[in-house]
């Protein structure tokens, strides 16, 4: 899965709004208005959009968006000495630890997309060992496969075990460690927006570094249009699609990296080998669910262009378009997306949201 200790902005663009109108765009309120607001949450730029005639609401709803992110970080946190993720792992090899439902239920939903993924996204890729230096530089050789290969020796999600009676997560061997990063920023995401429409609020969207889930129409009717950055040119666009009610997630693999006799390594690393995934450089994910895309963003990296491709054309109502190293732009069979015909600066919005 993608070894990771924060998201990474990947200098996308992806989730700037242009508010550019498109056909058949239902008209909303004259008052209508995009309210916007940013946030450092999970070690990563949000931005928070709400579409409302009432700026008091929206800047409530913004705010317990915001408030529900942060919570969410608290309780999950690998980092923090005090979360249940902390302490399950401080237990590894000893005893389970009775965590809060909301902790048990991600948890198990990770767990059945590791054995969908056949392994590929692990959330117990913690207790592996850090022997890479992702430096941007030249490096003499790879680590020795000797090396390689005890690094991931305590990574497997087999043994991550559950109790549904008592709520209780234990990791059976010593050493092991959790780590939703993988996933936490989709999570956090679908539960900001889900407060944020219990709140009223008809349209919005949520950007979490690269992590987009939208919903309604933009104040002037139209819909939300999505940018996906293109790695070769930084600040441009390869693409853009134009949606709703859905899930835009891309991940990158090439702000964190080093080279070895040319070859490009990227600083997600296959759970099985131990070794960087290689072939992708940038991954999309398009579907209803974004705490879902943020775990296949990670599935589609490790298994690699083709097997990828083909991992997500087997699901029902996912898609994904994705940026191979030599720089080919690959996508599902029920893909759509508006392609540039080269590296293109991304257009200005024509209408500016209210920020607080």
């Amino acid at each position: 899965m993608m070894l990771r200790t924060i998201r990474q902005p990947l200098g996308l663009l992806l989730g700037l709004l242009l508010s550019m109108s498109t056909a058949g765009a239902q008209t909303p309120s004259a008052r209508s208005r995009n309210f916007t607001r940013s946030a450092h949450l999970m070690g990563s730029h949000f931005t928070f959009t709400a579409v409302a005639a009432d700026d008091t609401l929206a800047w409530r709803a913004i705010r317990a968006g915001i408030r529900e992110a942060r919570r969410i970080d608290r309780l999950f946190s690998y980092w923090d000495s005090t979360s249940q993720i902390t302490q399950v792992n401080r237990q590894a090899g000893i005893r389970p630890v009775k965590v809060d439902r909301e902790v048990y239920d991600l948890i198990q939903r990770t767990l059945k997309l590791s054995e969908l993924s056949g392994g590929a996204f692990d959330i117990t890729f913690a207790g592996g060992e850090k022997i890479y230096q992702f430096d941007r530089q030249a490096h003499a050789a790879l680590p020795a496969p000797e090396v390689v290969k005890a690094s991931v020796a305590r990574i497997d999600y087999h043994k991550v075990l559950l109790d549904p009676a008592t709520h209780s997560v234990m990791l059976q061997d010593k050493g092991m460690r959790l780590n939703l990063a993988g996933i936490l920023q989709g999570y956090g995401v679908r539960r900001a927006q889900a407060l944020m429409k219990q709140m009223g609020i008809q349209g919005g969207l949520i950007n979490g570094s690269g992590d987009v889930s939208c919903w309604g129409r933009q104040a002037d009717g139209s819909l939300w249009r999505i940018a996906i950055g293109d790695p070769a040119y930084p600040q441009s666009v390869s693409s853009w699609l134009t949606v709703t009610d859905v899930a835009v997630v891309t991940a990158g693999n090439y702000e964190q990296y080093f080279t070895v006799d040319g070859q490009y390594y990227g600083h997600i690393i296959n759970p099985h080998t131990g070794y960087p995934a290689t072939g992708l450089r940038s991954v999309t994910i398009i579907c209803p669910d974004v705490e879902l895309a943020d775990g296949l963003d990670e599935v589609v990296f490790v298994k690699g262009p083709e097997e990828g491709l083909a991992f997500i054309n087997q699901l029902k109502g996912v898609d994904c378009t994705l940026i191979t190293n030599d720089g080919r732009t690959l996508a599902s069979k029920g893909m759509q997306v508006n392609y540039y015909h080269s590296a293109a600066t991304l257009p200005a919005a024509t209408s500016t949201p209210v920020t607080p």
